[in-house]
């Protein structure tokens, strides 16, 4: 007999820490009366979209691990400070640190919703079965050159430090960007953590630096959204470097007008590839951002809908079960 098959979500949840080195300010002033940097109407569209996204995993019954970057779990500056790490990484290109620009930051969370989440993390601490996992304390690259594993250690110290302040012990990480470093792995078990979420298994998906990234892979990935180039992805958890890897299968992209007439496809892909895994016994795990929600909220709503429907039809079917990265591990 199959052992029933695994439904998990991780959203890899940044605010403006996990943007800041992709973007650069925007003129157009917000209502709080700062300077809206580029791609800040997703930003604040998180305010929206986290209540939203809660009640559909609520509706559905879903189990999701949200992994926070620690610097968006306070709710003013002051707080803020005292929780920074001795250590920081000394990046080759200074514009992945997050920590020469902390002077810039807003105090509160009112005044600056782009960095402080607290009140959004409480939220979601509030809502039956979310787990609040780790992003790494400043959104952390494993794999750019200038950090070193000392870095690292320190950095997921802040991190664990940061999250029991909510009363949380995280246990599943997220390496940014996908920046996956098997070398650093002891040192994520060294410091309680029992699981993470590794790459997909095909040469697209490979975890490199910034300036590693090729224009093939980001073309296969983008069209291993709408066809099958990487398979279904459906896994079984494997035990690498004292963690529990739960892969990523699939990344939700959000909508897009440009490409919305191939939205059939792309549900097709992960609906498909959910099939797949709940007949054979096997574990899905669908990743994405909630500032990818940030706008065009409605229909990326429709989406995950369509997309949690399929999983419930699959739950009644074959009995595949919701949960947690920490839950599929201690499982």
């Amino acid at each position: 007999m199959l052992v029933p098959a695994s439904f998990l979500i991780s959203l890899d949840f940044e605010l403006f820490w996990g943007m800041r080195d992709k973007c650069v300010p925007s003129p157009r002033i917000t209502p709080v009366g700062r300077f809206m940097p580029a791609y800040g109407d997703n930003i604040l569209g998180v305010r929206a979209a986290i209540p939203a996204m809660l009640a559909l995993f609520r509706e559905y019954q879903v189990r999701v691990t949200w992994a926070a970057v620690g610097m968006l779990l306070f709710d003013s500056k002051k707080d803020l400070l005292k929780y920074l790490p001795e250590r920081r990484p000394r990046y080759a290109d200074l514009r992945h640190s997050p920590y020469p620009g902390l002077d810039e930051i807003g105090e509160t969370e009112a005044r600056d919703p782009f960095h402080y989440g607290l009140s959004l993390a409480r939220q979601i601490l509030d809502c039956d079965g979310m787990e609040l996992g780790s992003h790494t304390f400043s959104h952390y690259y494993c794999l750019e050159r200038g950090q070193d594993v000392s870095d690292f250690r320190s950095d997921l110290e802040a991190s664990i430090a940061a999250s029991q302040r909510l009363g949380v012990r995280p246990v599943s990480l997220i390496f940014p960007r996908n920046q996956y470093n098997p070398e650093y792995l002891s040192v994520c078990a060294e410091a309680g953590f029992r699981t993470f979420r590794g790459n997909q298994r095909n040469w697209m998906y490979r975890g490199v630096s910034e300036n590693q990234q090729s224009k093939l892979a980001r073309a296969a990935r983008l069209a291993d959204n709408y066809f099958d180039l990487s398979g279904d992805n459906s896994f079984t958890p494997e035990l690498t470097g004292g963690l529990w890897n739960l892969p990523a299968s699939r990344f939700l992209r959000p909508f897009s007008k440009i490409c919305r007439k191939l939205d059939g496809f792309r549900l097709a892909r992960i609906r498909n590839s959910m099939t797949t895994a709940a007949k054979s016994g096997n574990y899905y795990h669908l990743w994405w951002h909630p500032h990818n929600f940030g706008t065009n909220l409605n229909e990326n709503l429709a989406i995950l809908t369509q997309i949690l429907r399929h999983y419930a039809t699959l739950r009644d079917r074959y009995g595949m079960v919701p949960m947690t990265m920490g839950e599929a591990i201690a499982e």
